[in-house]
C-alpha cells in the first residue's frame, strides 16, 4: 500500500480524531464488589426477616411473599454492574471530565481553575475494601463532583495532581 492511499489516508485521519479525545480511566472493580456486597447484605437480611415475620404471623404460604426482595437482589446485581461500567473521568489539559449514567448520560466539566477544594475521603466499608473517593468542590455548588470507588493511592495522585493543577490555573485569574 502506497503512503498517499486513501486507506492509509482515511486510518490516519480516524488516529487524528482519535488524539483530540480525552483518555477515559474506569472506576477499579473494587467499588462494584463493595456494592454488590452491601446489596446482598442488605436485601438477604430483608429477605430473611420477612420470611420469619410472614412465616410466624400469616403462616407459611405467605412467607413466598419475601421472595420480593430476593427478585429485587438479582435485578439489582445487574443494574450495579450497568452502573458500574458507565462511571469515567478523564484528566485533560485544562479540565476534569466525569461521567456517568446508563439512561441518563451526565458528564461534568470541572475546569482546574475553578476548583477550590480536593477531598480525599473514605468512610469505613469503603476502607474495609480499600477504596476512596475524591471530592471536588468548586464556587458554584451545583458544579461539585465526586469520583467514588478510587484505590486510596490513585485517589491521592488525583487530589495531589489537581490541587497542583488548580493553583497554577487559579494563581493567572
Amino acid at each position: 500500500m502506497e503512503t498517499g492511499s486513501p486507506e492509509n489516508t482515511a486510518h490516519t485521519g480516524s488516529n487524528e480524531m482519535k488524539a483530540d479525545e480525552p483518555v477515559w480511566t474506569g472506576l477499579p472493580p473494587g467499588l462494584l464488589r463493595m456494592r454488590r456486597m452491601l446489596l446482598v447484605v442488605w436485601l438477604g437480611l430483608l429477605t430473611v426477616g420477612l420470611a420469619v415475620l410472614l412465616g410466624l404471623v400469616a403462616g407459611a404460604g405467605w412467607a413466598a411473599f419475601a421472595l420480593v426482595p430476593l427478585a429485587t437482589a438479582v435485578w439489582g446485581w445487574v443494574m450495579l454492574g450497568r452502573n458500574w461500567r458507565s462511571w469515567r473521568y478523564a484528566e485533560r489539559a485544562d479540565d476534569l471530565l466525569i461521567s456517568r449514567g446508563v439512561l441518563w448520560r451526565e458528564e461534568t466539566v470541572v475546569p482546574y481553575g475553578r476548583m477550590q477544594l480536593v477531598e480525599v475521603t473514605s468512610g469505613p466499608v469503603e476502607r474495609h475494601f480499600g477504596l476512596a473517593s475524591v471530592q471536588l468542590h468548586t464556587a458554584a455548588a451545583a458544579t461539585d463532583a465526586t469520583i467514588p470507588g478510587l484505590d486510596p493511592a490513585e485517589a491521592e495522585r488525583l487530589r495531589d495532581r489537581l490541587t497542583e493543577l488548580g493553583e497554577a490555573r487559579s494563581a493567572g485569574l
